[in-house]
């Protein structure tokens, strides 16, 4: 159904159907990617392990724009992620950093979409080489990589050794709506 010459598109799709829309497109044929996290839920007599999606009402697929039917007509699916009316794919880098991510089983969170703070560099550990932004909240440090598109990021933490800057100064947008990025 897919080859990876076609690009990732974001699906909007019914918030807390991820997981049943991903496995529909899976058997269908199509190349699904689902990032999810752990957290801890609270229930009456117990606390439990579950895991959500890190993009809420979000999932990413694989396909031929042309031969887009078969994906739209899947039930929960609200429409392809774009600008107007038109469907824009994700940047390969993007997703690529979303997976290294999930696989490097360090603890992520979803976070508010960031166009403020310094971008810089993983040099060492499971997420060498990749870009983001890094927020001084607390220590440890935590790297911030956005899906522009979707403006959605997500924040996983990091060892401050880890990380070498990109640029020298942090963007700046007004009003700050989050905590100023501490540069290294």
């Amino acid at each position: 159904m897919y080859t990876v010459e076609h690009p990732w598109y974001a699906l909007r799709i019914r918030s807390r159907h991820e997981k049943v829309i991903a496995a529909t497109l899976f058997d269908k044929g199509y190349e699904v990617f689902l990032p999810l996290h752990s957290c801890k839920r609270r229930w009456s007599d117990r606390i439990k392990e579950i895991e959500l999606p890190l993009f809420p009402g979000y999932l990413f697929c694989r396909f031929d724009m042309q031969k887009r039917l078969p994906v739209l007509v899947t039930p929960g699916i609200i429409h392809i992620v774009g600008i107007g009316n038109q469907a824009m794919p994700i940047a390969d880098d993007e997703i690529a950093a979303i997976q290294a991510i999930v696989v490097s089983r360090l603890e992520a969170t979803p976070w508010p979409y960031l166009q403020i703070g310094q971008s810089v560099r993983i040099e060492q550990g499971p997420l060498l080489g990749l870009e983001g932004i890094l927020l001084g909240l607390k220590k440890p440090y935590r790297l911030i990589v956005s899906v522009t598109l979707l403006q959605r990021s997500v924040a996983v933490e990091i060892d401050h050794d880890w990380v070498s800057p990109l640029s020298q100064a942090p963007v700046h947008v007004s009003p700050p709506a989050i905590p100023l990025a501490q540069r290294i």
